[in-house]
């Protein structure tokens, strides 16, 4: 089976029951060739451990999480020392990845799991949305990859890959027209395999050829992080770490004058990252 033979059998036949195991066969063919079996987090099947990892993946590139991800997780190794450790300790271990709200989020799902589910995580997604910093794409994917549960998500792989077989003429496909399919196609025996077979066909399309993803609704292009305000954020927390406590003028000189620090200051002690003790920032405990 390949792409030019599925996609006649299903304008000839639709999703007959015949096009969904043609659809299945393909993937798992690519999947046989291309699978990213070295990635850390699919060699576990410790429910905290896939939670740390795609809490990491989210708007992070792979190569990034490999090099952090172990690294973490030799200083937080479950959630009972992620829950106990100080917002210092986990932000220190965070840096490199970006969107420290993440790894702040990350912590507080680790204290909830402990407060409220007894220090084991909670297995259906409706329960898993209750903790912070997971959104219905995380707890999907916790679901199936850390319980082997046939739930219904999508995210950038999965998506680009249904455009490509399905929508290959269309431009702006909303993810309520891929869902559908995605719930018709599942394989409920396999969904751990099945979706990381769906995830590495997407993210060997995106290597060969223009990005199919760029043909969804919802594609939005990244702003550049250099100059950004993210960076800005970013350097603040950088700062703070590195001395432990700083005032804001070492901060603007740290940060050679930028005018939106003073703003971000603000925004970062609102959110409970920093706090102000005696005319200086430190990181928020508690």
């Amino acid at each position: 089976m390949n792409e030019q033979q599925f996609r006649h059998l299903l304008l000839q036949e639709g999703l007959s029951p015949r096009t969904i195991g043609s659809f299945r066969l393909l993937v798992y063919e690519i999947y046989e060739q291309e699978q990213r079996g070295d990635l850390p987090w699919r060699l576990t099947r410790d429910p905290y451990r896939i939670m740390v990892s795609e809490i990491m993946l989210q708007q992070t590139q792979v190569a990034r999480v490999r090099t952090k991800y172990e690294e973490f997780l030799s200083k937080f190794p479950d959630t009972a020392s992620l829950a106990a450790a100080s917002l210092q300790e986990v932000l220190t271990a965070w840096q490199g990845l970006g969107y420290n709200r993440r790894g702040k989020a990350l912590k507080q799902a680790a204290e909830e799991i402990v407060q409220q589910f007894g220090g084991t995580l909670p297995q259906t997604p409706e329960e898993l949305r209750t903790l912070p910093g997971i959104g219905p794409y995380t707890a999907g994917a916790i679901a199936a990859f850390a319980f082997d549960r046939p739930e219904i998500f999508i995210e950038t792989n999965i998506r680009t890959l249904f455009l490509h077989l399905f929508f290959a003429d269309r431009q702006g496909v909303h993810d309520k027209e891929i869902l559908p399919l995605i719930r018709l196609t599942l394989d409920h025996d396999r969904p751990r395999e099945w979706y990381y077979a769906l995830m590495d066909y997407g993210a060997l399309l995106k290597k060969e050829r223009t990005n199919p993803g760029r043909r969804s609704a919802h594609h939005l292009r990244q702003s550049p992080f250099k100059g950004s305000n993210r960076e800005v954020r970013s350097r603040i927390l950088k700062t703070i770490l590195a001395k432990g406590t700083a005032t804001e003028q070492e901060i603007v000189d740290e940060l050679a004058g930028d005018l939106r620090i003073t703003k971000n200051l603000k925004e970062l002690e609102r959110e409970g990252f920093i706090v102000r003790k005696g005319g200086r920032y430190v990181i928020q405990e508690g």
